[in-house]
């Protein structure tokens, strides 16, 4: 039945709807935050990423070998 996927006319009828829901005034804008949030989201996963490289290392270290029995 959804053999195709998303053919080009359903993009333009999305787009279409985008447009008429949110008006031309308030495209460039939402454009603008949603540029901004995703660069903050690479940044900060680029960051969490070179933290958990080094963090991964130390962590190993501190980790007992065998697991402490409370009872």
């Amino acid at each position: 039945m959804l053999r195709n996927g998303l053919e080009p006319w359903h993009l333009l009828i999305v787009a279409i709807v985008v447009i008429v829901l949110f008006g031309s005034k308030k495209l460039p804008d939402t454009a603008r935050s949603l540029g901004r949030s995703m660069r903050i989201l690479k940044s900060e996963a680029k960051a969490l990423k070179e933290e958990g490289g080094s963090g991964a290392a130390s962590g190993e270290q501190n980790r007992p070998s065998a697991p402490v029995d409370a009872g």
